[in-house]
């Protein structure tokens, strides 16, 4: 199973000034859509709601949601110091007392699992939580996302469990701001990468080769565990090359995977 997506990202962040992107601040939902999904079962509208809002903010959004165009991914807290009205755990509990229709979805973060070797036991406690799908962060470690990869498969095996998909991330970097964004999110872009990127002639065009060749990878290694997937393509960034890039990225996988 592959599923294809591209994502345009209205973040809902509150600005800080140790933030290198500004934001809009005191926004409470994260739209991670309107989607174009050209491969595969996915609705056409894929949306994320921050836990940072409140419980009756909450019920009311996913009240409001149509389950055939719908799915729902909760966000946690940006960072230790900004505080959840609303902790993951009460989120899927509401959830399963007001949508249970509602796809939801989790997030997996490969360089956590990296760091603490446990990313794989979040995935399956969140499936058997109702999570049906997976969304990851940014992926530039290709490593870390198949160890990740690895592991939940042969966990999901030792439990008598099937896998659910787990859709990966992927963006350009036009720019050492950006680089220096992404990290500020949290993903973790190896050092060889940065180097090549800093050096590069053309520091969008080398981002976009191997944003390209990483997609690849996964996607072949996917296909050979039997892990469903599903590839998302984002824009970090609101300059208008780094936003073309991204649609020309999405583009060139969606023939990856036709294939």
């Amino acid at each position: 199973m592959a599923w294809f997506c591209t994502t345009s990202t209205t973040r809902a962040i509150a600005t800080r000034r140790s933030d290198p992107s500004p934001f809009y601040p005191q926004w409470i939902l994260q739209l991670f859509g309107l989607n174009t999904c050209r491969t595969g079962p996915l609705p056409s509208w894929c949306i994320g709601l921050s836990v940072s809002t409140r419980k009756m903010t909450c019920v009311t959004w996913l009240e409001a949601q149509d389950a055939d165009k719908a799915l729902t991914v909760f966000v946690g807290a940006s960072s230790q110091q900004r505080k959840s009205l609303t902790s993951l755990v009460r989120a899927q509990e509401l959830w399963a007392q007001t949508r249970p229709d509602l796809q939801l979805g989790g997030v997996a973060i490969p360089e956590r699992h990296t760091r603490r070797g446990v990313e794989h036991l979040r995935l399956i406690a969140k499936q058997e939580a109702g999570c049906s799908f997976f969304v990851t962060q940014v992926v530039y470690d290709v490593n870390a996302a198949k160890n990740l990869v690895s592991d939940y498969r042969y966990e999901c095996a030792a439990r008598n469990l099937p896998p659910v998909p787990i859709v990966f991330t992927f963006s350009v970097c036009g720019s050492l701001k950006t680089l220096e964004f992404l990290g500020w999110l949290g993903v973790d872009v190896p050092r060889w990468i940065q180097n090549d990127l800093r050096h590069a002639d053309d520091t969008l065009e080398e981002s976009y080769e191997h944003s390209l060749r990483a997609a690849r990878e996964l996607i072949r290694y996917c296909r050979h565990m039997g892990v469903p997937f599903g590839v998302n393509v984002e824009s970090v960034s609101i300059r208008l090359a780094e936003i073309e890039a991204s649609v020309r990225l999405a583009e060139a996988l969606e023939l990856e995977l036709n294939r």
